[in-house]
């Protein structure tokens, strides 16, 4: 009789036990696990907020393979914290993405395609996006795959 209440005890003790484990490892996970993974990283104000921008445009008749040119420029240099955020205009009547090559996801603003966000760039319509880290983005309109176009950005050696 002894030996079966002792390891009555001895049971009860374990799931006790186990319950506590469990229940720390839950708190953990929710409390400090979970936050840590789901920060967004620490990103300088003058990323954030460039004091300047970097143009392109949308070039009328874009839609059209035949046409020139697509992106003015096609490949343009940004600095982080001076001009990383670009803003693309479109001068085409026909509307337009931007829409990452590589499904670039930047750690602070997210995916960079328009598609994700606005749609579509509607005819006199524009779409920025800041850029917060170095890096080459080769880019390309959805609906018109021939256009293409890379933004460099580059550290700010100022």
């Amino acid at each position: 009789m002894e030996r079966t209440k002792k390891q009555s005890q001895i049971g009860g003790i374990s799931i006790i036990s186990f319950i506590v484990i469990v229940t720390i490892s839950l708190a953990y996970y929710q409390f400090v696990f979970t936050p840590a993974m789901n920060a967004k990283p620490e990103v300088a104000a003058e990323v954030l907020n460039p004091p300047g921008s970097t143009e392109i445009s949308i070039a009328e008749g874009s839609s059209q393979p035949s046409n020139p040119i697509f992106f003015t420029p096609k490949e343009v240099r940004a600095t982080l914290g001076e001009s990383n955020k670009v803003i693309w205009t479109n001068h085409d009547v026909t509307a337009h993405s931007v829409t990452t090559d590589d499904n670039y996801v930047d750690p602070t603003n997210g995916r960079f395609d328009t598609l994700s966000t606005i749609g579509l760039i509607p005819p006199q319509g524009t779409f920025d996006f800041t850029f917060t880290q170095e890096g080459d983005y080769l880019y390309h309109c959805e609906p018109h795959p021939w256009m293409t176009g890379k933004v460099s950005v580059t550290e700010s050696f100022s």
